[in-house]
This record gives structure tokens, sequence and C-alpha cells, in this order.
């Protein structure tokens, strides 16, 4: 009985694999496999998405990923179910992106190893999908790049998802326009080597020279902006005129700045004894705002633009 359960095995696996050609790559090193040879019995592998990509190629064959593929074809003939499993599936993250990395190692992946992604151990299948791609390009697992970044970024989804936002649920741009997740030399992996410097690729107009320079704006971009996406307008932190107040809340002479209380002529101050921040009748929140006068907080060249009035 068991003789001829060996027998049906072996000629179904002469059959599936190529006949001779097939038994005699079973002994043969897993390097000289090529990908026709394990499609007899992989044709789930062999998605069209994979089909159509460079993996595919002639060049290429599954040994170059999979391990002990040799082995594995011979055991599987041989009737041996505990043979060695070429499967990536049991493998670590370390060893997934080594055998990634034999191939993919231009610029754009050079430093990933020291990136905070591979320090986190994720793999390179946690967003690819060499068999199953989803995306047109870049062989994600899902058909939009920002849905494979929201997968671990739930935090950076629910800012996307307010009023103000880069266009990226849009699909004008994702977040590989600013950020390049294979990326180990940059903070936040991003495609530049300064919050300002990236966004400058795009609003070259707030980079200056200034003849009047806003020393908020020459330091960081963040310090106003929230580029993932707010509520307030133009991705700004706070609504205004709260957020310049967090620098200029000293006095200045004029209305909107100074202490707690409104002591313009004509407007309630407050009670004696009133505990600070006691709110008192004014007008600071209604239709009023910094920008109604200081309309270059980028900077300004106007010889008159000491204030960036204009």
């Amino acid at each position: 009985m068991r003789r001829t359960l060996f027998v049906m095995t072996l000629a179904a696996a002469f059959v599936l694999l190529g006949g001779v050609h097939a038994f005699a790559q079973a002994s043969a090193p897993s390097s000289t496999w090529s990908v026709t040879d394990c499609q007899g019995c992989h044709e789930k592998a062999f998605s069209p998405m994979f089909s159509r990509s460079k993996h595919a190629g002639l060049e290429l064959s599954c040994a170059q990923c999979h391990q002990n593929v040799g082995e594995h074809a011979k055991a599987q003939m041989a009737g041996d179910n505990k043979g060695p499993v070429p499967s990536m599936k049991g493998l670590k993250a370390n060893d997934i992106n080594a055998t990634c990395l034999t191939c993919h190692e231009k610029d754009g992946q050079s430093s990933y190893l020291s990136s905070m992604h591979a320090r986190r151990n994720v793999a390179c299948t946690s967003c690819h999908s060499v068999h199953d791609a989803k995306s047109p390009t870049g062989q994600l697992k899902t058909k939009v790049e920002a849905d494979t970044c929201f997968t671990c970024h739930q935090a950076v989804r629910a800012k996307s998802q307010r009023t103000s936002h880069h266009p990226v649920r849009e699909g004008r741009m994702g977040c590989a326009s600013c950020h390049n997740p294979h990326e180990g030399s940059r903070p936040s992996m991003m495609k530049a080597d300064s919050v300002n410097e990236l966004c400058y690729t795009c609003h070259a107009e707030k980079r200056g020279p200034f003849a009047f320079e806003h020393a908020p704006v020459r330091e960081d971009c963040v310090s106003c902006h929230e580029p993932h996406g707010t509520n307030h307008p133009r991705l700004l932190t706070q609504k205004m005129p709260n957020l310049c107040w967090n620098c200029h809340f000293t006095g200045s002479g004029h209305f909107g700045s100074g202490d707690n209380f409104s002591t313009e002529k004509g407007v309630q101050v407050a009670p004696p004894g009133a505990p600070t921040g006691f709110p008192t009748v004014n007008s600071r929140f209604v239709e009023r705002s910094c920008r109604t006068c200081h309309v270059k907080v980028h900077g300004s060249n106007h010889p008159s633009g000491a204030y960036f009035v204009r």
C-alpha cells in the first residue's frame, strides 16, 4: 500500500513539474531552478500582477528569494511532507530584509537597516507583496500608497481626515512625497535634510532670503503648521490670534496683546480682586486676527516691512 502511494505521488510530481527535467532539477542546486519549474505546484503564487513584475523575469528564479527550493522539490517527490519549506512567512524581519536587500541596495534603500522601520522589526513584506501586490507601482499590499502607511500610522490617518490637510486623500500626493520609507540617515525619514528644506521644495516663495525675517519661520515650519492636517486654516496648529500669542504675549502697546485683561478704552475690565484669566468683555476673537495687519508673516523685503505689515 505504501509503495503504491509513493509511486502515485512520484508520478503526479513528475507530471506537474515537467517530467524528466523536473526530476533532474530536484537533485540540482537551488540556484539552477527557474520560475517555471515551481509554477506546476504553486499556481496561486503566479498571479497576473506577479507575472507582469520584474520578479517573474527569466533572469530571476524563486530560489533567489526562497531557500532550499531544490531540496523542497526532492522531498515532495519522495512523499516527504516534513522536508524543508521555502516559505518566507516563518522568517524573522531581519532575515527577510537581508534577502530583499541583496538586490534592492540602490540609493533609495541603501540606509534602510539603520532606519526606524528596520529598528522596529518592520519587514519588507509588511508593506510589499511580491506575489499579490495591489498597487500599480511599488508592489504594495494596498492600492493606495497612503493606506499602506496608515496600517501602522493611525494617528496620522486621523489628522489627514481633518478640514485643512495636504491633498493626500485626494490622490494628488502621497506619504512618499515627503518621506522615504527606506531612509535611515535623516530624521522622520524625510526626503530632505530638514523640515524647512522639505517644505521649500513646493513652497519656494517662503524660502527667502528676506530683508526682515521672522525667526520662527527660519527655525522650523512646524512651529506654526501641522503638515499632516488640522482643523484650522492653512494647516495652522492653532487658530489666530492664539497662535501668535504663544510668542507675542508680552505687552506691545496695541490691542490684542499684553495681559489677559482688555484695558482698551470703553471695554470692561476685570473687577478688583478677580483671578488671573478672568473673562472680560472684548472683541479679540471676533473678526480679528494678527494677519489683518501683519500680512507678511513669513518675511518681508519692503523698506517698511520691519513689522511684516507689507
